[in-house]
């Protein structure tokens, strides 16, 4: 089992930054999926982005694709989300994710994300 603890939320205004930083312990070694959601009220979830260790892919939606940087420090157990220049449409909810990737193709699909930190909030005026 892995625990995940993220940190880093708050209010900023509009084109501004925040660095979203989530810290992992257990068995944080078979977890090769880390990635970062977040869900609106009303809306699905979306995957923000991701890193995949197996294969030293990276992933980001269309919607934070050059906004947001993925990154990690294995010393620290921790995963980060640098997010710049920020929007109002960024308001919401975000949660770290960590997973072991799919058996056969070594992907991180959605399913493969299986341990969850509580969330933390990012609100941008």
């Amino acid at each position: 089992h892995v625990q995940l603890v993220e940190s880093g939320g708050g209010s900023v205004q509009a084109g501004g930054s925040l660095r979203l930083s989530c810290v992992g312990s257990g068995r944080t070694y078979i977890t090769q999926c880390l990635g970062w959601f977040r869900r609106a009220p009303g809306k699905e979830r979306e995957r923000v982005a991701h890193i995949n260790t197996a294969t030293g892919g990276t992933y980001y939606s269309d919607s934070v694709k050059g906004r947001f940087t993925i990154s990690r420090d294995n010393a620290k157990n921790t995963l980060y989300l640098q997010m710049d220049n920020l929007k109002p449409e960024d308001t919401v909810m975000y949660y770290c994710a960590a997973g072991v990737p799919a058996f056969w193709t070594s992907q991180c699909l959605n399913e493969q994300f299986t341990n969850w930190g509580q969330g933390t909030r990012v609100t941008v005026s």
